[in-house]
């Protein structure tokens, strides 16, 4: 077994001055930075929990990080069958729930590729996408569904 091991850093960066003195006294800016990296992504919450609208928020990243995932694995695996990509983007959508008696909580996320390819089986590549979400590392590591509504189209 291989153990992959990942370090970043998060660093608050919402000091008004009077610290977390009060609910409304501090900003829920900060950001993400790693070694070996160009530069920190700057990070808030949700607007919805007084974040700023311009940052990206811990939601956010984790639908892009699914799906990423999901796109590299796909890749992959149409270039093991002989499928050409010319062209691969995605406009995937995550939604979470709150209210109740239970946290906020994804309860599901759509991914939506729209792939062109060159060559290769259509089929087999409408399939490789059940595949690549069984593989992908994130995918794995959630408790909600993984839906896929995928376009592909010859060019």
């Amino acid at each position: 077994m291989r153990i992959h091991h990942y370090k970043i850093k998060i660093e608050w960066t919402g000091n008004n001055g009077t610290g977390t003195s009060g609910y409304t006294a501090y900003s829920r800016s900060h950001q993400l930075s790693a070694e070996n990296k160009t530069s920190p992504v700057q990070l808030s919450s949700d607007p919805h929990f007084r974040g700023d609208l311009a940052k990206y928020n811990p939601e956010e990243l984790l639908v892009a990080s699914l799906s990423s995932c999901h796109m590299l694995w796909y890749l992959h695996l149409c270039s093991d069958a002989g499928i050409i990509i010319q062209k691969y983007e995605d406009e995937p959508e995550g939604f979470m729930e709150e209210g109740g008696n239970l946290p906020g909580r994804f309860t599901k996320v759509i991914l939506r590729p729209k792939v062109r390819i060159s060559s290769g089986d259509i089929e087999k590549a409408k399939s490789l996408h059940q595949d690549a979400n069984e593989k992908c590392f994130i995918a794995n590591s959630v408790n909600f569904p993984m839906e896929h509504e995928a376009e592909i189209i010859y060019v």
